[in-house]
């Protein structure tokens, strides 16, 4: 299956929420803007906060017209909605929200951040396995740790409408690709264990499908491709993104890349990503310290740092 995703002149990914903040990072370029929440009298108005968790608004333009999207909304209820306060940013020209999957660092902040946008209803693109209930990670046979994710209750009450695909789908006219459920093919990149969800009483071993990301192809430049965790893998992910697109160039590959604590991976990883030849690797969020170190050192010419409150713009 090979859809035909529009070229654009630029995707500008302003992070709302990411795990780090360092706010006298002085490191402004014509990629990387960082935040500087000062008032008109040069007055700090706050700090940005970080926390474990990713949110972002994403912006796709081309020619004179530029158009808004949210893809993932944190950890908590406040925190993201907090930054874009902070920040003065724009969320009433939101047109559609995409969800990378239905974990609660990745849907906490989905609320207040739906107030800021004034609309009564907007619709969510995400897998249906998003709305999976009693997900949680089995730390032995006694304790089964919980987390809080989405409902269709709780989405009808803020004004969300659901659209559930399992299958890729074009976003804003053609200018956006949800790569729905991502294959699994590379021997090393394989499902965590013991995460399971709940299910007519029973706890199911939970392989995450609906683990997934968004895609842009960049006039002249190649894919941006953005992930929340890659729990499918990043490898997995910007394989499958070239599969569905039929476009090997690769501008950029951001997101979480679920390396913490999984030190095994991070070498075949690093190698498989060399492979793909990205202009820029952005690892944010879940992708862990010592993953983020070894992928500076062997791929500096090509990494930024990312973090709360940073833009982020990729241009033809």
């Amino acid at each position: 299956m090979v859809v035909q995703l529009n070229t654009v002149d630029r995707v500008e990914i302003l992070t709302l929420q990411d795990n780090t903040i360092d706010m006298i990072t002085s490191d402004n370029s014509e990629i990387i803007a960082r935040a500087r929440p000062i008032d008109q009298n040069f007055n700090l108005k706050g700090p940005v906060l970080a926390e474990h968790g990713f949110s972002s608004r994403v912006s796709v333009t081309k020619g004179d017209i530029t158009r808004h999207m949210l893809f993932d909304f944190g950890n908590s209820s406040f925190g993201a909605a907090y930054n874009a306060d902070l920040l003065d940013v724009d969320l009433q020209s939101v047109e559609l929200l995409a969800l990378s999957h239905g974990h609660f660092d990745h849907v906490g902040g989905l609320t207040e951040l739906m107030k800021r946008t004034g609309r009564k209803s907007l619709d969510l693109v995400m897998h249906p396995a998003a709305l999976r209930e009693g997900r949680g990670k089995r730390i032995n046979d006694r304790i089964t740790v919980r987390t809080q994710g989405l409902s269709r209750v709780k989405l009808a009450e803020i004004g969300v409408n659901p659209v559930e695909t399992k299958d890729p789908m074009l976003l804003l006219d053609g200018d956006v690709l949800f790569l729905g459920e991502i294959p699994r093919h590379n021997d090393f990149e394989k499902a965590e264990t013991g995460r399971v969800y709940h299910d007519n009483g029973k706890d199911l071993p939970d392989t995450l499908p609906d683990d997934t990301s968004i895609v842009f192809n960049v006039r002249d430049r190649g894919l941006v491709l953005l992930s929340g965790c890659a729990h499918a893998g990043i490898v997995n992910s910007l394989s499958r993104a070239v599969a569905v697109t039929g476009i090997s160039r690769i501008m950029t590959v951001m997101g979480g890349f679920h390396l913490s604590g999984r030190e095994e991976l991070i070498s075949p990883t690093i190698e498989a990503l060399k492979g793909f030849q990205p202009d820029y690797i952005v690892p944010t969020h879940c992708t862990g310290r010592t993953a983020i170190n070894q992928i500076e050192a062997e791929m500096g010419d090509q990494f930024l740092l990312n973090m709360s409150g940073t833009t982020l713009s990729f241009t033809s």
